[in-house]
C-alpha cells in the first residue's frame, strides 16, 4: 500500500470510526495492520486499552518508555498488570543512563532544558521502537489538551511515518473511569492522590481543585507535551 492509498484509507476510516466503539477500532487496527504496537504509559487511559487489547488481541506488542524517572507507583502498576494478564511489556530505554546524561548535560536537565530531557528519554527511544512497526495505538483523548483536540480515531502520524490509532479519542475522563470500575481494571494509585496525568517523577506534581487536569505536567513552564504527539 503506497502513501496515497494509505491516506485515502485513513480518511475513509476516520469518518467511519468517529462514532464507533474503541473495541471496533482496535479490532480493525490489529486485523488490518498485524505489525502494530501499543504505547503504554500506565496512566488511566492506557490501562483501559491494555485491558481491551488482552480481550481482543493478546499477542499484540505493548511497549513502555522506561525513562528511569517514573514514580515507584508506576512501576508497581506495571508489575501488577504483568501478574494479572500474564503479559510481557516491551521495555524501551534511552541510550543514555541518568548518570551519563548528567555527565554530558549537567545535573537535573529536566529543570534547565525539559525539552532536551524529553528528547533524550522519550522521543528518541519512541522513534527507535516505532521504526519497527507499521502502525501504533495510543490512549490520547481530545479533551486532555488543546494540542489533542483534533485527534482522529485513525490518522497518519507524519512525525513518525506510520498509521496511528486513537481508539478512545472521543471519550471523556468519566468514560475512562466508568470502564475501569466496570471491568475492575488495575490502575495507578497516584490517580487517587490528585495526579490525573502522570509522567516522570521530577516533572509531575499534584493538581489542585479547579486546575486543568494537565496542570501538574511541567508546572511553571510553557511546555505542555513531551513531544510524542504532534
Amino acid at each position: 500500500m503506497n502513501l496515497l492509498e494509505k491516506e485515502a484509507l485513513i480518511r475513509e476510516k476516520a469518518e467511519e470510526f468517529e462514532h464507533a466503539s474503541p473495541e471496533t477500532v482496535i479490532h480493525w487496527a490489529v486485523e488490518t495492520f498485524p505489525n502494530i504496537t501499543f504505547a503504554c504509559s500506565f496512566g488511566a487511559e492506557d490501562v483501559v486499552l491494555v485491558d481491551m487489547l488482552q480481550k481482543i488481541s493478546p499477542k499484540t506488542d505493548i511497549f513502555y518508555l522506561d525513562t528511569d524517572f517514573h514514580f515507584k507507583e508506576t512501576y508497581e502498576t506495571r508489575d501488577r498488570m504483568v501478574e494479572k494478564y500474564g503479559l510481557e511489556f516491551v521495555r524501551v530505554s534511552p541510550k543514555l543512563t541518568p548518570e551519563e546524561q548528567a555527565a554530558l548535560h549537567g545535573d537535573e536537565l529536566w529543570k534547565s532544558d525539559a525539552n532536551a530531557c524529553c528528547n533524550i528519554r522519550k522521543v528518541e527511544p519512541l522513534t527507535r521502537i516505532l521504526g519497527q512497526y507499521d502502525a501504533w495505538i495510543t490512549g490520547i483523548r481530545r479533551d486532555q489538551a488543546p494540542t489533542r483536540a483534533n485527534a482522529k480515531k485513525v490518522e497518519y502520524d507524519v512525525k513518525f511515518g506510520l498509521i496511528k490509532f486513537n481508539p478512545i479519542a472521543s471519550w471523556t475522563s468519566e468514560d475512562v473511569w466508568n470502564y475501569i470500575r466496570e471491568n475492575n481494571v488495575i490502575y495507578n494509585p497516584l490517580h487517587d492522590q490528585n495526579y490525573p496525568s502522570i509522567g516522570c517523577e521530577y516533572c509531575t506534581r499534584q493538581v489542585m481543585p479547579g486546575e486543568d487536569p494537565r496542570a501538574g505536567r511541567w508546572a511553571g513552564q510553557e511546555k505542555t507535551e513531551c513531544g510524542l504527539h504532534k
